[in-house]
């Protein structure tokens, strides 16, 4: 099984219960909320799975493109956003963030909750931040966001079962060496592992520059605190034209 398929395949795993395991993830909504209202869309959202920020966005009354590889993950997203009432703004496609099906380019692109750690390495990062520059309009934005962990994190959760959710229970299985965070979830009816491969601040601006994106901002909370060595990086971007990179 290719990496790709093996990541089709842990969501599908965790779809039925994916809701119940990040109820408590909510800091970020409002924030990407923010961002689609602030572009007038529409927006495409990589990594959509079931829905949880797109719904919101769409609901605000901005049309989201939502990609997602798992299609276990977007029949939830489909349920969500019937019952939303919002299925008309929300058009949710099968595919793979480093080739999203998506002809239209848009103002803003978004990928939450640390999808792009899900790359295994820096080429395959580099491949999902050129995806998502070539969906943009002209100096179109793009707002992601991702980790690299505390010392304090890794001590307090490394090879510990912890119940995160009544009845859901995860473990963080932490590899410095390689930079992986293996983190495993399970309830009573499914369980499944899957990777997140975390980079410095200062590589992920890196790969940011190589891709043609210009940095706004880098916030450490989703309240726009500024970044101080903190453990959450979100980045606010946008495209810049080849000439501008030009020696």
């Amino acid at each position: 099984m290719g990496r790709a398929q093996a990541v089709v395949a842990l969501y599908d795993e965790i779809a039925s219960f994916y809701d119940p395991w990040s109820r408590s993830v909510t800091e970020d909504v409002a924030f990407y909320v923010d961002e689609a209202l602030a572009s007038g869309g529409p927006v495409v959202e990589l990594a959509v799975g079931t829905g949880r920020i797109a719904i919101p966005i769409a609901r605000a009354g901005i049309d989201v493109i939502g990609v997602d590889s798992s299609p276990g993950m977007l029949a939830v997203a489909r349920a969500a956003a019937d019952e939303a009432e919002v299925s008309g703004r929300v058009d949710l496609r099968l595919g793979d963030l480093r080739g999203p099906p998506v002809a239209e380019r848009v103002p803003l692109v978004i990928c939450p909750f640390r999808s792009l750690l899900h790359m295994e390495t820096e080429g395959e990062k580099l491949r999902a931040l050129n995806a998502a520059r070539d969906l943009l309009e002209p100096d179109g934005r793009f707002v992601f966001d991702v980790f690299a962990p505390s010392r304090e994190d890794i001590e307090e959760t490394h090879g510990r079962w912890l119940e995160r959710e009544p009845g859901i229970f995860e473990r963080a299985d932490w590899d410095e060496g390689s930079r992986t965070l293996t983190l495993s979830v399970r309830s009573d009816d499914a369980a499944t592992s899957f990777g997140l491969h975390w980079l410095s601040i200062a590589e992920w601006l890196r790969l940011l520059d190589e891709a043609r994106f210009a940095v706004d901002a880098v916030y450490g909370w989703f309240d726009r605190r500024p970044h101080e060595a903190d453990e959450d990086m979100i980045f606010v971007t946008h495209a810049t034209s080849l000439e501008s990179h030009e020696p």
